[in-house]
C-alpha cells in the first residue's frame, strides 16, 4: 500500500492549489469561494484525466501481443505496468524452460528402443514416438486423436485393452505379421493410459532355436545311444557267433564313434561362443593349411573324385590356426561326402582387388535348393536328414565354420544349384591377410594339379 499514501497527497495537492488559483481569479468579480472550489474541481478533474490517459495506454498495451514495453509513467500506473510486465516477462520465461524440458522429455522418449504410446480416458492416440508407430502401424500426425482400437484389431490386443487388467503384459502379432510385439499398459493422471511396446521376434526366435537344439540335440544322441543299448542287450541274453559277434562290434563302435563326434562338435561351437576374437598378429602360411585339408581331402575321398588344389605362393592368414583349419576342413569334407563318385572338387586360395583373402571349395555334386541356402549354417539343419546321417554328418559343420569366419571377422557365401553343384566362399579381410615374399616354407603350388584316383583308406 505504499502507493497510496503518495497519490491521496498529490490529490490534495492539486486540489488546494487548484482551490488557491481560483480563489485569486475569484477575488477581482467578488466570488473568491465559488471560483476558488471550482478551481479545485477543475485540477482534480485534469489529474484524474491524466491518470485516466495513463491507464488506457497500459489497457491498450495488455491488448496487444505486449512484444514491447510497457508504458513507463511516473506513479501508480506506471507501477502497474512495470510490475505487469515483470510478471509477463517472467511467465514467458517458464513456459519457454517448460517447453524446452517437454522437448527434451519427448526427444529422450524417442529415443527409446521401446514404443512408447498415449492414450487419452477415451482410449484416442495423444502422442505416440516413432519406435510405437512403427510396432503399430501408425502415422503420428495423421492417426492422433483416433481411437486405438480402430486402428490396431488384433483379438488378443482389444481384449487385453477392454479387460483393463494389466498386471502382465500380453504378446500377439504385429499388423503386418511379421514379428511379436509385447505390450505393457500402465495408468495414470484422469484415465490416460501409456501403451509399452517392445519387439520381441529376435527373443521369440532364439527361444524357438533353443528349443530346436535342444531337441535336436536329444534326437541326435538318442538315437545312436538306443543301438548301442540293444547291442550290449543283445550280446548279454543271446548266445552269438563269433562273426555275429564282431558285427555288432563294429556297429556299437560306429554308434559310439558318431556319438563322440556330435559331442566334440558341440563343444567347438561352445569355445567358439563363449571365447574372444583371435589375435590378429598370429600369422601362419596359407600353403600349409592347404596341403593339410588336401591330404585329409584325399583320405576321405579314397580316390572317388577328381580334386584339385590351387592357391598363391607367399601368403598368410592372421588368427587361431585350429579354428581355420577347422572351417577349411568341413567345407572340404562336406564336399567330399556329398559328391557323388566320379566327381570334382576343386579347391582354391586367391587374393581379391581389395586386399581379401577368398578360400573357396566347388563341387560338382547335387546341389542345392534355393529355399535351403540361408538356413545351412542354422545348427542341425539339413537338406537331407537321411542322407546326412548316412555320410556321417552332424549338422553342425556349417554352423561352426560360419562362427569361425565371423571371428576372424570375414563372411560366408554359399552358391548352389540343383544339378550342378556347389561353391562355398570364405573371404577373410584384408587385415588378417598379408603377402610376403615367397621362401621355402610358403611355397606351394600355383596351378591346379589333379589327385590321383588311389586307394587312400576312409575315416
Amino acid at each position: 500500500m505504499s502507493w497510496l499514501f503518495p497519490r491521496l497527497l498529490a490529490g490534495l495537492v492539486t486540489m488546494v492549489l487548484g482551490g488557491l488559483l481560483g480563489y485569486a481569479f475569484g477575488l477581482p468579480i467578488h466570488a473568491p469561494v465559488i471560483v476558488g472550489l471550482m478551481g479545485g474541481i477543475v485540477a482534480v478533474g485534469a489529474l484524474a484525466t491524466r491518470d485516466t490517459l495513463r491507464g488506457v495506454r497500459l489497457i491498450d498495451w495488455l491488448h496487444g501481443p505486449q512484444s514491447s514495453d510497457a508504458p513507463r509513467d511516473a506513479g501508480f500506473w506506471g507501477e502497474i505496468g512495470y510490475r505487469v510486465e515483470r510478471s509477463l516477462r517472467a511467465c514467458e520465461r517458464e513456459r519457454v524452460r517448460e517447453r524446452a524440458r517437454l522437448q527434451q522429455f519427448l526427444e529422450a522418449i524417442e529415443a527409446s528402443p521401446n514404443g512408447v504410446l498415449m492414450l487419452d480416458p477415451q482410449d484416442r492416440i495423444d502422442w505416440c514416438n516413432s519406435v510405437a508407430a512403427s510396432h503399430f502401424g501408425l502415422d503420428p500426425q495423421r492417426d492422433r486423436l483416433q481411437r486405438i482400437t480402430n486402428l490396431v484389431r488384433s483379438p488378443a490386443f482389444v481384449a487385453y485393452l477392454q479387460a483393463g487388467n494389466f498386471q502382465e503384459p500380453v504378446q500377439f502379432s504385429d499388423p503386418r505379421g511379421m514379428g511379436m510385439l509385447s505390450v505393457l499398459v500402465r495408468e495414470y493422471g484422469e484415465g490416460m493410459r501409456l501403451v509399452l511396446s517392445k519387439d520381441i521376434t529376435e527373443r521369440e526366435r532364439a527361444d524357438a532355436m533353443r528349443r530346436d537344439f535342444v531337441a535336436n540335440v536329444s534326437h541326435e544322441i538318442r538315437t545312436p545311444l538306443t543301438v548301442v543299448a540293444g547291442f550290449v542287450e543283445t550280446m548279454a541274453s543271446l548266445p552269438l557267433t563269433e562273426t555275429e559277434r564282431k558285427r555288432v562290434l563294429v556297429l556299437m563302435e560306429q554308434q559310439t564313434s558318431r556319438m563322440q563326434t556330435l559331442v566334440s562338435d558341440l563343444l567347438t561351437l561352445a569355445q567358439l561362443e563363449g571365447s574372444p576374437r583371435p589375435a590378429s598378429d598370429r600369422w601362419m602360411p596359407v600353403s600349409k593349411l592347404l596341403r593339410q585339408v588336401e591330404t585329409d581331402a584325399r583320405t576321405l575321398s579314397r580316390g572317388r573324385h577328381s580334386i584339385t588344389l590351387s592357391t598363391e605362393t607367399g601368403t598368410e592368414i592372421a588368427g587361431a590356426e585350429v579354428e581355420v583349419l577347422s572351417a577349411m576342413g568341413n567345407l572340404v569334407g562336406n564336399a567330399v561326402r556329398y559328391t557323388p563318385d566320379g566327381g570334382t572338387i576343386d579347391i582354391g586360395w586367391r587374393r581379391l582387388g581389395d586386399g581379401c583373402g577368398e578360400f573357396s571349395v566347388r563341387d560338382t555334386g547335387l546341389g542345392i535348393e534355393p529355399e535351403h541356402i540361408p538356413r545351412l549354417t542354422e545348427r542341425f539343419y539339413r537338406v537331407d536328414g537321411s542322407r546326412s546321417r548316412d555320410t556321417g554328418g552332424t549338422g553342425l559343420g556349417l554352423s561352426i565354420v560360419k562362427h569361425v569366419v565371423q571371428r576372424h571377422g570375414g563372411e560366408l557365401t554359399i552358391e548352389s544349384e540343383p544339378g550342378k553343384g556347389s561353391r562355398f566362399r570364405a573371404v577373410f579381410p584384408a587385415a588378417r591377410v598379408r603377402y610376403v615374399e615367397p621362401g621355402s616354407d610358403l611355397d606351394s603350388t600355383a596351378a591346379p594339379r589333379p589327385v590321383d584316383q588311389g586307394g587312400a583308406e576312409a575315416r
